[in-house]
């Protein structure tokens, strides 16, 4: 899957996911990697049709269209997910006590019930204490839910129309999860707004609040809670908080603030320290083959 590279970053055309072992790289159509958090911008471009250039983003934010980068298909259930704390970002089944991380399937539904994923350039700031739910938070990129019909694949980046929020909280933390359509998606063009969904999709978006609420519990942990009496807040609203994180993400990356244990290497953000090269990003994956791939073991 290519998208076309635009604001922040200065990089190629496209970018595509390869491989490593049990870690998904991002890299460019140039063959240089980068970090899907970091490197992958946080709005899109219409995908030109037939040679024809594609049409300027509208002025109005909301109608924008941003990046997803997909760690989970919907109906599966491995907790694949961007690793913000390791080089470059890789994507990788979180481990949890020595053991892969699996998500229950919550009656009557079989794991994840969309593509779940992250907008990149975002990050939920644990410094930072929202205004409405006194929350911190939980210093990852900002979640988001694709309600295509299509399967995607983890690290599949897909370009999505915001359509509404949901102010999730996980154990205290502040955890925004955007509901969005992937653009290609044949029901986008319909789709323009959270009341939409509810009109057109019977349930969805119910069946979302009470899996979000329940999917912890088989994991011995207690229901989550929610902001604004767990309901919807609409597009504009969305988007503002996308905003917002996006701004704390660029303080992160400025080195403006504390870091979190975030690993803040990239090859495009021009005014980060954080930058390094691509030669350097190539080391970076020469080095994880080396010791996850090329090690033999004599038993």
């Amino acid at each position: 899957m290519y998208v076309r590279l635009i604001g922040d970053s200065k990089l190629p055309i496209g970018v595509s996911v390869s491989v490593r072992g049990c870690l998904s790289l991002c890299e460019t159509s140039e063959g240089k990697y980068i970090s899907p958090f970091h490197d992958i911008p946080l709005r899109a471009e219409i995908e030109q049709d037939n040679d024809v250039p594609a049409k300027k983003p509208k002025k109005n934010e909301s109608e924008v269209l941003f990046n997803m980068v997909v760690e989970v298909p919907r109906w599966s259930n491995a907790k694949m997910e961007i690793a913000t704390k390791e080089p470059l970002n890789p994507i990788k089944q979180d481990v949890k006590k020595g053991k892969l991380r699996y998500v229950a399937n919550i009656f009557p539904h079989k794991g994840y019930i969309w593509n779940y994923g992250a907008i990149p350039q975002t990050w939920e700031d644990p410094n930072h204490t929202d205004k409405e739910t006194r929350c911190c938070g939980d210093n990852d990129p900002i979640d988001v839910c694709d309600i295509g019909t299509q399967v995607c694949f983890p690290g599949q980046v897909i370009q999505v129309k915001v359509l509404g929020i949901l102010a999730m909280i996980d154990e205290g933390e502040m955890d925004w999860k955007v509901i969005a359509i992937n653009a290609k998606d044949p029901d986008a063009k319909n789709l323009n707004s959270i009341d939409d969904v509810f009109k057109s999709r019977p349930g969805h978006l119910e069946a979302t609040v009470d899996w979000f609420r329940k999917y912890k519990v088989p994991d011995g942990k207690p229901e989550n809670q929610f902001g604004f009496n767990g309901q919807f807040k609409d597009k504009d609203f969305a988007v503002e908080v996308i905003k917002s994180t996006h701004e704390h993400w660029r303080a992160l990356m400025q080195k403006q603030i504390n870091s979190g244990g975030i690993e803040c290497k990239n090859v495009s953000c021009c005014e980060s320290p954080f930058k390094f090269s691509a030669d350097e990003a190539r080391d970076v994956v020469q080095l994880v083959r080396t010791f996850i791939l090329d090690k033999w073991h004599f038993v």
